[in-house]
């Protein structure tokens, strides 16, 4: 018997209301992901991708439908229990980094540990060893100011694997970005998947989409196409140019 998926979204709903008029965003999402699975969500604006990223990420509730990540059905917790799940098992990539501009690269990556309630030494070692891993180990004590866009998103990268998440959720992340950072970051990305970390990114970059294994198109609330990509590769220089 196969192992569960890592995702396993079942029949999910999200209405708005909008004055008088009642907003689908989600209306029956259903799909899996598994362990060690790289997705992209793909879909023109008011299609419903970040809504769903927003429930995967334990953000917000669907209004209908279940949806069970890494064993914890996310219907069943409160308020608190959601806090902790993302604390746990979700790390967050954005597209504006969220970094704190007081604290040095080394002290943002340590945040997300300091909360979980890592040991001072464990969290400083463990938050050096990302840095190192994303190629920013002589930048430890630079603050975010004194990075460039595509720095600051390897110290946001490094900062979401400081808890060893399930899952990486990143939401636009080369959206700030230019052409050769996003390469690098993509590439970066493929790194950690083929190490086995779980990736969904949402976004509207069909080249971006293209970098990962599947590609799940949404529109107007539904999951329209669910599709590998074809004879998939690392990204290479150049690649979107």
């Amino acid at each position: 018997m196969s192992a569960a998926p890592l995702i396993e979204a079942r029949d999910l709903v999200k209405t708005y209301i909008m004055g008088d008029e009642e907003v689908h965003a989600l209306a029956g999402v259903t799909f899996t992901i598994p362990h060690g699975g790289y997705a992209a969500v793909i879909g023109p604006s008011g299609s419903g991708k970040s809504t769903l990223m927003n429930i995967i990420g334990g953000l917000d509730t669907p209004g209908g439908g279940a949806l069970v990540i890494n064993g914890a059905d996310l219907g069943a917790l409160d308020d608190a229990g959601l806090a902790g799940f993302r604390n746990r098992t979700i790390g967050f990539v954005f597209q504006s980094f969220n970094l704190l501009p007081r604290l040095t690269a080394l002290e943002n990556v340590e945040l997300p540990m300091m909360y979980a309630g890592v040991a001072p030494a464990e969290r400083r070692l463990r938050a050096g060893a990302l840095l190192d891993r994303v190629g920013l180990g002589q930048r430890k004590t630079h603050r975010p100011t004194q990075l460039s866009g595509g720095q600051q998103q390897r110290v946001a990268i490094a900062r979401a694997l400081a808890c060893r998440p399930a899952l990486l959720l990143a939401d636009e992340p080369t959206g700030a970005l230019d052409t050769a950072t996003t390469e690098e970051i993509l590439r970066l990305f493929a790194d950690l998947n083929a190490e086995g970390v779980t990736i969904l990114i949402v976004t509207h970059e069909m080249d971006v989409a293209r970098a990962t294994h599947r590609i799940i198109e949404m529109r107007d609330g539904r999951i329209v196409a669910d599709n590998p990509v074809p004879h998939h590769r690392a990204v290479p220089q150049g690649a979107l140019t």
